[in-house]
């Protein structure tokens, strides 16, 4: 039979998403190009056997319109013959890219695929894609929610709320990541992973002396008369510090058969063992991440104690914790490296992000089988479990 390896995975630094921020200068095209480059270089791979190349974008307006994959592998230098598309499964959307590219090397439909994504929000400010006074949901959801729908802010405050998660705790959190985060920069965990830019070396967003005490003076960000009038049950506790910011970045994997890896001299950095995608509340939005991960587990045959890391996105701390409380799994296994409010979030390249971490913290750690999970606007969650070849 058939299966699907992680070959080589890599990733820009991950810049602040506002100008000024190190990778405001970079066309999200060419961020995008600069990771097909290194990845296809760093693996030694004609990328004239690249059978098609998937990318994730979320706001695919304005600087990433046009189908912002197919442009960056030729700007990349690829072969016009190599096609590409871009995807979008909202903070997801590069994981999407993967289980599409696996799932067509496990079926045969390619030999060689690479998944990838792309966001640069400094450029293309979120939600540049619904002009002012757009409706995006049209008359059919207005009527299946007539109470209406909420920003994720919200939904991470409902989480928070539902779940018993005080503000302290998601401070705590917070810190826990960007000191994580730091440890990895200082130990080199992340330099086989990372594919500087220029003069950009490093993750922009990791705040290495933040404590829960500065957190702490953070003024709630999604506090809102209108909605604390309807959910009087919200305390408002998220902020900009226990969220993941705004960023600009890039990543990618390079996805084939241990097959055709043997026969190209490749070593595997990982096997692609199971995928599910789910559905969820639209208005809690952010708790697919649990249906997600017991899907996957029950594809792969396995149970959370088979499980040696997880990559579970950091979009909100509630998120996670809400995931914790739920899977009572040791928060030592997860997010190892830091998350998302450390590392950063930039949408569309998530995805291929957090897996680009994930294996390359599999190899260090000796681990076996990883899980990543993330959450998605509109009630949406991708699940994959990665095993060590």
């Amino acid at each position: 039979m058939r299966d699907a390896v992680i070959v080589e995975a890599v990733r820009t630094p991950v810049g602040k998403g506002k100008p000024g921020g190190s990778l405001h200068h970079v066309h999200p095209v060419d961020l995008l190009a600069h990771t097909l480059r290194t990845l296809v270089e760093r693996s030694g791979v004609d990328a004239a056997r690249v059978d098609d190349v998937i990318g994730g974008c979320v706001d695919q307006v304005a600087e990433q319109a046009m189908n912002t994959t197919r442009y960056a592998a030729l700007a990349a230098g690829f072969p016009e013959s190599v096609p590409a598309t871009t995807v979008d499964r909202q903070c997801g959307s590069s994981q999407q890219a993967v289980h599409f590219a696996a799932q067509g090397v496990i079926a045969g439909a390619y030999d060689m695929a690479i998944a990838c994504g792309v966001e640069s929000m400094s450029r293309v400010p979120m939600w540049s894609n619904v002009p002012a006074g757009a409706d995006p949901f049209g008359p059919g959801i207005a009527e299946r929610y007539p109470e209406g729908l909420v920003p994720q802010g919200v939904s991470a405050e409902l989480i928070a709320a539902k779940w018993s998660i005080s503000r302290e705790e998601m401070d705590v959190f917070a810190t826990g990541s960007h000191r994580k985060a730091a440890r990895a920069w200082a130990g080199g965990l992340f330099d086989a992973e990372v594919a500087p830019l220029g003069h950009v070396t490093r993750d922009e967003s990791v705040r290495p002396a933040t404590t829960p005490e500065v957190l702490a003076g953070l003024k709630p960000a999604y506090e809102d008369p209108a909605f604390a009038e309807r959910f009087p049950q919200i305390d408002w506790s998220v902020t900009a510090g226990n969220t993941s910011p705004l960023n600009d970045g890039a990543s990618a994997v390079l996805i084939t058969t241990s097959e055709n890896a043997a026969r190209l001299g490749l070593r595997p950095l990982a096997r692609l063992h199971s995928f599910a995608v789910a559905g969820s509340d639209p208005l809690l939005m952010l708790t697919g991440i649990l249906p997600a991960t017991e899907q996957v587990l029950r594809r792969a045959g396995l149970t959370l104690d088979d499980i040696d890391l997880f990559e579970v996105n950091e979009a909100f701390a509630s998120v996670v914790l809400c995931w914790l409380r739920e899977t009572g799994v040791d928060e030592r296994k997860v997010n190892a490296h830091g998350g998302a409010i450390a590392l950063g979030h930039p949408l569309g390249a998530s995805g291929t992000r957090l897996m680009t971490t994930l294996v390359h913290a599999m190899r260090a750690r000796g681990a076996r089988y990883a899980l990543q999970t993330m959450c998605e606007a509109g009630g949406l969650a991708n699940a994959t479990v990665l095993e060590a070849v």
